[in-house]
């Protein structure tokens, strides 16, 4: 069955129920739209997030399982415990959202292109300044050399990616955030070897879609985006 596939300007048309999301490849809800706050929003707060590569159209993924950490059940190794103890690294909080996701972007080994691309930060930058998103920063001396970003809501935080210029730094990041009280879940949205070493699980698609709904500040997240515009003129 073909996926939705929206106009650039198209900021009125929902995203489908998720359950309509292809299994291959896995989760593929809808194709097109834009990256708007109001759009962006509505997204998360359904259990669907954008992932696509410069050039390509936005592509909007809602997949089946989906990988959580209970901040509860952080998995923290001995060396790790002793990187966390020794204080070589200072964690600070929202300081250089911006940065952090320009060095989630930077190229990586055995990759050709980024998903963050300028577009994503910009749109990103601009939650950022309404309070739906969140960075953590990891600094040894005046290096940033490691990080993580994503979007909360309510208890929810919304794990996007982080990077390590430094061994260890953002996994002191996660255990950060985790260990922080915020939240009741952190989705990882899609699992890998690093997340399952940090105490990683995944779960269906409908359970993490319940969770969400419990743990995460709807109401707040329900904005249209007539109201996200007047916001942005208020605090110009």
């Amino acid at each position: 069955m073909p996926i939705p596939f929206l106009a650039p300007d198209d900021d009125l048309t929902d995203f489908p129920d998720v359950s309509n999301a292809l299994s291959e490849p896995d989760g593929l809800l809808m194709a097109g739209g834009n990256l708007s706050p109001g759009r962006l929003l509505r997204a998360y707060r359904s259990g669907i997030f954008p992932w696509y590569e410069e050039g390509e159209p936005i592509l909007w993924w809602s997949p089946d399982p989906r990988c959580i950490i209970w901040p509860d059940s952080i998995r923290v190794t001995r060396s790790l415990a002793k990187t966390i103890r020794s204080g070589k690294f200072e964690i600070t909080d929202n300081l250089a959202y911006r940065e952090v996701m320009k060095q989630c972007g930077a190229p990586r080994a055995n990759s050709n292109g980024t998903w963050v691309t300028d577009a994503m930060i910009e749109a990103y930058c601009k939650l950022h300044e309404y309070g739906f998103a969140r960075s953590l920063e990891v600094w040894m001396g005046p290096r940033l050399v490691g990080g993580l970003y994503g979007i909360q809501l309510g208890r929810v935080f919304i794990g996007e990616s982080m990077f390590s210029r430094e061994r260890d730094a953002s996994k002191v990041a996660l255990v950060h955030l985790a260990q922080s009280g915020k939240y009741d879940l952190i989705d990882c949205q899609l699992e890998n070897a690093h997340l399952v070493s940090m105490g990683s699980e995944t779960i269906s698609r409908e359970l993490y879609i319940d969770y969400l709904q419990k743990y995460g500040d709807l109401d707040n997240a329900n904005f249209s985006t007539e109201q996200l515009r007047e916001a942005a003129k208020n605090s110009a």
